[in-house]
């Protein structure tokens, strides 16, 4: 029987997964992906219902859905 080793570095895995999301009271929500100004730093507001953009940045989801 081959044994297989598992690495995995959960800290690593878990700032990876919190990445897009912002904690709330009623759990996690998943925040606007959209980057601001020349420091193309995120959004970081909470998406707009099942979009991946804020409420302010929801025409760019809807323009990449026409592509």
């Amino acid at each position: 029987m081959q044994t297989l080793t598992v690495n995995i570095d959960f800290d690593e895995a878990s700032r990876e997964w919190n990445k897009n999301k912002k904690k709330t009271p009623d759990g996690y929500k998943y925040i606007c992906k959209s980057t601001i100004g020349k420091t193309k730093r995120h959004c970081k507001t909470v998406c707009f219902k099942t979009s991946e953009y804020c409420y302010v940045h929801r025409k760019q989801d809807e323009q990449s859905s026409k592509l």
